[in-house]
C-alpha cells in the first residue's frame, strides 16, 4: 500500500440522532434530505443474496438454501452475452476490447453511447477475469471513470462508479486512492439518487483496500462511515435513507475486517450500532447486528494476541434483549423475506455473543459418535454433538466455510459488487482470492469449469 498523509474524510462535523433530538441542536429528523424518496423513510433492503448462475441477471438471486445453508454458484459459461446487449458477437475478450476503445474515444461519443459502453463494460468485468486484457489500458481508464463520476449525468455516474470499482477489483492500483478520494466523497454527498450514493460508498471501500490506501486512510474511512451511521445518512445528504445507512454499515465491516486494531473507534462504534438496532429498516437492523458481532470477534482476537481486554463500553443485557425482541417481532411492516433474513442473522449474532462463535453456528446436534474424531467416542465427549458451522458457499467443486464475521463481511461486499460473476472471480482473480484467503476450503471433485 502506498503511504498517504492522514486526512479527514468528512467535510464537516456531523450531528447524531441524539443531538438532533435536543432542542438546542436546531435540527429535526422531521426535516429529511430532499434526496430521499417522499414517504419512504429508511426504504430498501440489504444487498441481495448470491446469484445462482455465472450469467444471471442482477435481479436473479437465490433465496432457498439447503438444510445446511449451502449457497451455490455455478460458473459454467455460456456463448456470448447477446441476451444482454443484442446481436451475436465474438468472444468476450474481443467485446471488452471494443468497449474500451469506445470509452477512450470520447470525441466521437455521446451520453447515450457512453452509458451503453459502460454498461457492457461492467457486465463483462463482472462475469470474466480481465486483468490481462486491461493491463495496457487501466492507467487511462481509471482517470476517465473519475471524470465521468465527477462531471457526468446521474446515469453516467452510476455506471462509471461501478466501472471504477470493478476495474480496481480486477487490476488493483498502488496510487489511485488519493486521486479518487475527494471525487468519491463528492459523489457520496451530491448524487441525486441513493443508489449512486451506495455505489460511491462501495467504491471508497474497495479503493482504500485495493487502490493504494494506507492504514491511516482506512481508519479515516471508518470514521467517515461511522459519521454516516450516527447521523442516519444526514452527513452525506441522505437523511433516513435505509440503503445508504446499510451500505455504510456494510462498508464499515468490510474495511474493519482488514484492520488489526480497532481500539481507536470501539466505543463510538458499538454505541452507533446499538442505536441502529432501533431502526425500522430491516437492512439497517441486520447490518448493525453483524457489526456488533464483528467488533466482539475482533475484541476476542485482540485479547488473545495482546493479553489486554478492550473496553467495549457495552450493555450486553440491553443489546441482547433488543435483538431478542426483533427476532420475536411478527410485524408485517416488512416483507417476509426481510423478516426471515433479520431473524436468521440476528439469531446467529446472539449465538455468537453467547458462545464466542462466528456466523452460522448451529447449537443443534445429534446423538452418536463425534464425526470430528473419526467416529470414535471418548468419555468427555458424551453422546450429543453440535452441528457447528453451517454457513457455506459452493463455487463449482469447492465449499467455502464462512466461520468468522470478518470473512462474512468480505463475502457480502464481493457478492454485492460481482453479482453473478462471484464464482469465476474467486476461481481466477488473485485479488478476490486474497480478500477471501481466510476461508477454509473443501474440494468435492477434481473437475474444473468449462472455459
Amino acid at each position: 500500500m502506498s503511504s498517504l498523509h492522514r486526512r479527514a474524510l468528512a467535510g464537516g462535523k456531523t450531528v447524531s440522532r441524539k443531538a438532533r433530538a435536543k432542542p438546542e441542536s436546531g435540527l429535526s429528523s422531521s426535516n429529511p434530505s430532499p434526496n430521499v424518496s417522499p414517504g419512504n423513510s429508511r426504504a430498501g433492503s440489504r444487498a441481495n443474496s448470491l446469484p445462482g448462475s455465472r450469467y444471471a441477471s442482477e435481479d436473479e438471486y437465490m433465496s432457498d438454501h439447503e438444510t445446511d445453508d449451502v449457497m451455490r454458484v455455478d460458473t459454467n459459461s455460456i456463448d456470448g452475452d447477446e441476451g444482454a446487449f443484442g446481436g451475436e458477437t465474438s468472444n468476450w475478450a474481443e467485446r471488452l476490447r471494443d468497449r474500451v476503445t469506445e470509452l477512450q474515444d470520447r470525441k466521437r461519443s455521446n451520453l447515450q453511447g457512453r452509458v451503453k459502453s459502460l454498461t457492457a463494460y461492467n457486465f463483462l468485468l463482472e462475469h470474466n477475469f480481465a486483468q490481462r486484457q486491461l493491463d495496457q489500458s487501466v492507467a487511462e481508464l481509471l482517470p476517465l471513470f473519475l471524470k465521468l463520476i465527477q462531471g457526468g449525468s446521474e446515469e453516467e455516474r452510476s455506471q462509471a462508479l461501478q466501472a471504477f470499482t470493478l476495474t480496481i477489483l480486477t487490476c488493483g492500483s498502488d496510487t489511485v486512492f488519493e486521486e479518487a478520494l475527494p471525487i468519491l466523497e463528492e459523489a457520496c454527498y451530491d448524487a441525486e439518487t441513493q443508489e449512486n450514493k451506495v455505489e460511491a460508498l462501495r467504491a471508497l471501500c474497495i479503493a482504500v483496500i485495493q487502490g493504494g490506501g494506507s492504514q491511516d486512510a482506512a481508519k479515516d474511512l471508518l470514521e467517515y462511515l461511522l459519521a454516516i451511521i450516527e447521523s442516519d445518512g444526514e452527513s452525506v445528504n441522505a437523511l433516513d435513507s435505509g440503503p445508504v445507512v446499510t451500505a455504510a454499515l456494510q462498508g464499515w465491516a468490510f474495511v474493519a475486517s482488514h484492520l488489526s486494531d480497532l481500539t481507536f473507534q470501539q466505543g463510538a462504534a458499538i454505541e452507533a450500532f446499538e442505536e441502529q438496532l432501533n431502526s425500522s429498516d430491516a437492512g439497517v437492523q441486520t447490518g448493525a447486528g453483524v457489526n456488533i458481532a464483528l467488533l466482539f470477534e475482533w475484541a476476542r482476537e485482540y485479547e488473545e494476541e495482546t493479553g489486554e481486554s478492550p473496553d467495549m463500553q457495552y450493555n450486553q443485557h440491553r443489546t441482547t434483549t433488543r435483538m431478542e425482541e426483533i427476532v420475536r417481532d411478527s410485524s408485517k411492516s416488512v416483507s417476509k423475506k426481510d423478516r426471515r433474513n433479520v431473524r436468521s442473522k440476528l439469531s446467529s449474532v446472539l449465538t455468537s455473543l453467547e458462545r464466542g462463535k462466528g456466523p452460522g453456528y448451529s447449537t443443534a446436534g445429534r446423538q452418536g459418535p463425534n464425526p470430528h474424531t473419526g467416529g470414535a467416542r471418548t468419555e468427555d465427549e458424551g453422546d450429543f454433538h453440535e452441528f457447528g458451522y453451517r454457513e457455506r458457499i459452493r463455487i463449482y467443486n469447492q465449499f467455502l466455510l464462512i466461520n468468522t464475521w470478518s470473512l462474512e463481511a468480505r463475502v457480502e461486499m464481493l457478492k454485492a459488487l460481482l453479482k453473478g460473476g462471484f464464482g469465476i472471480h474467486y476461481l481466477e482473480n488473485p485479488l478476490v482470492r486474497e480478500i477471501l484467503s481466510g476461508a477454509e476450503v473443501e474440494f468435492v471433485s477434481e473437475r474444473r469449469p468449462k472455459k
